[in-house]
């Protein structure tokens, strides 16, 4: 079965179970932990509620742990991709490549990839959303967290 295409409009990644399932549980859980902790201060109430939050802040921690390795990667592949692929005159400045301009420039193509990493550079583009709206050529990254 083919993959679906993956463009702008629908490269940003909910793992079901997680999202809709784990999450939404865990916060039910900690509201129901709260609202028992107002029918009095018991020992078993409090560390109920503090197991709750506990649980939030794993879940969410997780997640952020593992996009923050996910963006180190990003890095390192778009400094490769980027001694590969620019000219001689930007090949000087990948180093001024923020980390949210590389996530936004890692969906480009091989052949755009030279002439926006100039405009995002030139144009002082921070932020990765106007980055991905201006590629042409997006490349999928199926394999992401």
């Amino acid at each position: 079965m083919a993959a679906q295409e993956q463009n702008f409009a629908n490269h940003a990644r909910f793992v079901a179970p997680f999202h809709y399932v784990a999450f939404p549980i865990l916060l039910i859980n900690l509201v129901y932990r709260l609202y028992w902790l107002s029918g009095g201060l018991r020992f078993d109430a409090i560390l109920d509620a503090l197991v709750g939050v506990a649980l939030i802040m794993v879940a969410l921690f997780a997640r952020v742990f593992a996009l923050g390795a996910q963006d180190r990667v990003i890095r390192l592949e778009m400094r490769l991709r980027m001694r590969d692929l620019l000219p001689d005159d930007l090949q000087g400045r990948i180093n001024d490549f923020t980390p949210t301009q590389m996530v936004g420039l890692r969906f480009a193509g091989d052949a755009e990839l030279p002439a926006l990493a100039r405009k995002v550079l030139d144009e002082n583009i921070t932020k990765a959303t106007p980055i991905k709206k201006a590629i042409t050529d997006w490349q999928p990254d199926l394999h992401r967290l």
